[in-house]
């Protein structure tokens, strides 16, 4: 979206709210690394630790198949998806590590084409039973500030059975560097969950990376203990508790 990329940091909350069977809700600050990934591959951000331990890092096996390149395996999952104009910018929308440490719920790969326009958004999203799966997003209704949608094929909450689908909304604001991620979970009877993540948006220095640390401390530890604590809040409510199955056969559910 910049005619120079270069890698960023947005703070902001983080907002959940459970509709059924009961009420359940909570907001909590966060921060995020919004990531030009082509141009870091020409040219590495000083402030950004790569693979390799600091206050905040970016190790690309935490992404896709975790290889040591996130950004060849995200080329090649979108030409065998057919996807062949994502030869702009890549931007990954995702946690750092903290002090070494990182559990991404879900994490946004945002595929430009040369003149800027969406030709893919890739949502990658992570389990607590340490399982991956990818919802491809593409086609003539891509676009920021636009309903898409997926059906759901993958096992997030152990209070969640797998029916319905998601509704995604992106909205990225050049003028005040805001973005804001909103995902609705939704079966026959209307919304079940809904999420939403947002933050403005300001270079990754070594300043602003600081800032962010010691602003919201221990950011990744607090992520995964919030995430056990809400589910004890859900199960003290007696929300039945769903069994895991089995993942989905495929990686990729477009």
């Amino acid at each position: 979206m910049n005619a120079m990329p270069v890698a960023q940091i947005g703070l902001g909350p983080v907002r959940h709210r459970r509709l059924r069977p009961v009420e359940n809700a909570f907001a909590y600050d966060t921060y995020f690394l919004m990531l030009p990934m082509r141009r870091l591959a020409a040219e590495p951000c000083p402030a950004l630790q790569r693979n390799r331990f600091g206050l905040l890092s970016f190790h690309d096996r935490d992404h896709g198949d975790g290889r040591a390149d996130a950004l060849d395996w995200l080329d090649e999952l979108l030409r065998a998806e057919g996807i062949a104009d994502a030869d702009g910018e890549v931007w990954l929308q995702t946690y750092p590590r903290v002090l070494g440490y990182v559990f991404k719920p879900v994490s946004f790969w945002y595929c430009e084409r040369a003149d800027g326009t969406l030709a893919a958004i890739v949502v990658e999203v992570n389990n607590t039973f340490g399982e991956r799966h990818c919802y491809l997003l593409a086609g003539e209704r891509l676009g920021y500030g636009r309903d898409l949608q997926a059906r759901k094929v993958f096992h997030v909450s152990p209070f969640s059975h797998i029916v319905g689908g998601y509704r995604f909304r992106f909205l990225r604001s050049a003028a005040s560097e805001r973005c804001v991620v909103r995902i609705d979970h939704e079966d026959a009877d209307g919304a079940l969950l809904q999420t939403s993540l947002s933050g403005r948006l300001q270079p990754l220095t070594k300043a602003s990376a600081r800032a962010a640390f010691f602003g919201v401390p221990l950011m990744s530890f607090g992520v995964i203990a919030r995430i056990h604590w809400q589910a004890l809040r859900v199960w003290v409510k007696r929300v039945p508790y769903v069994p895991k199955p089995a993942p989905p056969d495929r990686f990729v559910t477009r």
